[in-house]
């Protein structure tokens, strides 16, 4: 259970720092995309969340299942139009950008809606961007609008201008201080061992 305060703008629920949640992706007809068993929440601000997963469930829409392959800091932006997997492996982090809705928490769990366009950011700076032709497809049949299109591709440039300067979760230090900061939660550094294995 959570508790619910309302007021007349918005609901806040409890407080889910330190907690294992599910995440959801939707797409724009509401239907479910993927979903993740569970992403240990590591900061909640106004702004954003930012959660780990490691060796985690993924469920796919055609029931398909898998596991994730190394530890990922998700930079979930609750304002912005996209959110960011910072992949930590042996060769350098990798970085994959789904441009997507705004992160909400319901009380089930983190959810956004996936805009099917996608960019890949390597370890050296250069990048690739996915998926332009399922965006396309998509875009035709779920009824994308003009003003819709205009701020999810207006998003991708954003994000390709983050990438290339290397600001926000495109940043090295952003990634290994959160991994850091898991790490010393599951060595039990802050008294709650319990919640970070």
């Amino acid at each position: 259970m959570y508790n619910v305060n309302v007021n007349k703008e918005s609901f806040v629920v409890e407080d889910i720092v330190g907690k294992k949640i599910l995440i959801h992706g939707y797409k724009h007809n509401g239907k479910i995309h993927r979903c993740w068993s569970k992403g240990l929440v590591l900061q909640e601000t106004d702004d954003h969340y930012i959660v780990i997963n490691n060796r985690t469930l993924v469920t796919e829409s055609d029931g398909r299942m898998w596991h994730t392959r190394e530890p990922a800091i998700w930079y979930m932006p609750k304002h912005k139009w996209y959110n960011v997997i910072c992949m930590i492996r042996k060769t350098g982090v990798y970085y994959y950008s789904n441009i997507a809705s705004p992160t909400l928490y319901d009380g089930e769990a983190l959810k956004y809606i996936d805009y099917d366009l996608d960019l890949k950011v390597f370890p050296d700076g250069n990048y690739r961007i996915l998926d332009q032709e399922e965006y396309r497809q998509h875009a035709r049949e779920m009824g994308y609008s003009d003003e819709l299109d205009k701020i999810l591709k207006k998003q991708l440039d954003v994000l390709i201008d983050l990438a290339v300067k290397k600001g926000g979760p495109f940043d090295q230090n952003f990634t290994k201080k959160w991994y850091s900061f898991y790490q010393d939660l599951k060595e039990g550094y802050y008294g709650k061992s319990d919640y970070y294995k």
